[in-house]
């Protein structure tokens, strides 16, 4: 009986470090998203009109049985307000959802994947670099047509994630043959690892569906997730949730501008904030809307006015510039810095051809028409306010030194690489770090001995070494985020020096702590 308990605990926890992921984004919050917080306890029944009770309706994606949704369903009831805040959360965003899905001819249900992909937290990055409500990495971005520049991330727009998602999902559900089941898996790990589960069971004469294949543990539990969400939102009376309702009818719309345009401005024609107008433009990450054609999203009621006074507006003050003469020791980059700017954006409007500019050269920079501070959610404010946020632990902030890496940083420190990725909302890993880059570490103080005590009396710790052979393309931080343990762990069990690189079939020790009765 008691060891029931134990396994039933050990399986709990394993589940809340799978939802890690898109838990730790749901502590963020805009405070402007939503006019009034719901205080709501009791279960709540769906209305009509409710967008919620349409979604339920149009619910085609089944389980096996109840029980692939026991232990995701029973982690939702022990926290009952999680799910609560991601449907509050979710309300400015989730018609858009609905209708692109819709329009695409997609089992409606997909609208529920930003639930566990990101919280409905547009703003939401993970350690693997991946960002927005669809968590979209850069090189898949890309690949669908999502902006990454120094004005917008369009990973994080609602509109362009939303499209480039549901085009991405179709793909794989043509790959896979009409498989929901293996297409919303492989959106989760990626195509190539689920097509080899596949071909593996076939090969043994096995059967090939989600529920039979050999997966990534994070994917066994991304499938059933999304499907435990579906049964929640189905019936939140049954498993005592609180869901915010949403109005079943398009609250924004889309207009487009094809001028580089202030926020200040769009504030002041509106009477939008600064916070409403970044919540549903998450993609904008400086003061201004990108340099090219821009899809801008406003509430319904704001477009006519905002239409009115754009029209009304010289287009020459649409942005401010100063003219300014080059001094000594100055450079691109540090103009770029200095004026909030950017090199590319500076070199384009003065037509220069490289990174060379001349002593009392005369040329012309964009600057915002307010204060850095007024642009409340912009990049360069959330990175102010990360660094200036508190979380358990000693807080340090490391200046970037010519020379040093992530790896390097996180050895230093003795934390994961992909904790500093995290907490920085690190974008692009692969370009290096930029030197006087101020980076946030979290140390987390160690356990005395005594509560160590208190928290091991359920069990005993058991050490188990697991042997794994190095395979082409593998480093120590991908070995180490894999098994969940440090690089400095890895190089002390196996003796290995700093920089002498791994070998292809090389054996590594792991060491590895369970807990048994």
């Amino acid at each position: 009986m008691q060891g029931a308990k134990i396994l039933r605990l050990i399986l709990f926890i394993s589940f809340f470090l799978l939802s890690f992921s898109f838990a730790i984004s749901d502590v963020k919050t805009i405070s402007t998203q939503s006019s009034t917080t719901v205080h709501q306890k009791s279960p709540t029944q769906l209305s009509k009109n409710n967008l919620w009770k349409r979604i339920s309706k149009g619910n085609t994606l089944k389980p096996r049985s109840y029980k692939d949704l026991y232990w995701h369903i029973d982690w939702f009831k022990k926290n009952p307000d999680y799910l609560m805040r991601v449907t509050k959360r979710a309300e400015p965003y989730l018609y858009l959802v609905v209708q692109e899905i819709e329009k695409a001819g997609l089992p409606i249900e997909l609208a529920l994947l930003p639930i566990v992909e990101s919280a409905y937290y547009p703003f939401s990055y993970s350690h693997g670099t991946a960002s927005g409500l669809w968590q979209f990495i850069p090189s898949t971005g890309k690949l669908y047509g999502l902006r990454q520049n120094y004005w917008v991330d369009e990973r994080r727009s609602v509109i362009h994630s939303t499209r480039a998602a549901v085009a991405y999902l179709k793909n794989l559900y043509k790959l896979f043959n009409g498989d929901w089941l293996l297409a919303i898996a492989s959106y989760n790990s990626g195509p190539g690892r689920v097509q080899k589960a596949v071909a593996r069971n076939k090969i043994k004469g096995m059967k090939a569906n989600f529920w039979n294949i050999s997966l990534p543990r994070e994917t066994k539990g991304y499938v059933p997730r999304l499907l435990a969400v579906m049964e929640l939102i189905k019936n939140p009376h049954k498993y005592g949730q609180t869901i915010t309702p949403v109005v079943d009818e398009a609250k924004l719309e889309s207009i487009y501008i094809y001028s580089q345009l202030d926020l200040s401005l769009i504030s002041q024609w509106t009477g939008l904030s600064l916070e409403d107008i970044y919540t549903l433009n998450p993609d904008l990450n400086r003061w201004a809307t990108n340099t090219s054609i821009y899809e801008l999203l406003l509430p319904i009621e704001k477009i006519s006015e905002f239409k009115k006074a754009h029209a009304a507006y010289p287009k020459k003050r649409q942005l401010n510039y100063k003219y300014y003469a080059v001094k000594f020791g100055d450079s691109l980059d540090k103009l770029a810095k200095k004026f909030n700017s950017s090199v590319a954006y500076i070199k384009s409007i003065n037509n220069i051809k490289n990174l060379k500019i001349k002593y009392g050269e005369k040329i012309i920079i964009p600057i915002p028409k307010k204060i850095k501070n007024y642009y409340s959610l912009s990049e360069d404010q959330r990175t102010k306010q990360r660094l200036n946020s508190q979380k358990h632990g000693k807080k340090i902030i490391h200046k970037v030194v010519k020379g040093e890496n992530l790896w390097l940083i996180s050895n230093s420190y003795n934390v994961p690489i992909e904790s500093i990725v995290k907490w920085n909302d690190l974008i692009n890993i692969t370009k290096g770090l930029q030197i006087g880059k101020k980076l946030i570490i979290w140390k987390v103080p160690k356990i005395k001995a005594s509560k160590l005590k208190n928290l091991t009396k359920i069990g005993v710790n058991v050490k188990r070494t697991i042997i794994y052979r190095v395979r082409s393309g593998d480093n120590l931080s991908m070995i180490a985020h894999k098994f969940g343990v440090r690089v400095s762990q890895l190089r002390k069990w196996n003796k290995l020096p700093v920089k002498k690189p791994l070998k292809i079939g090389k054996k590594l020790k792991i060491i590895k702590s369970i807990v048994k009765k």
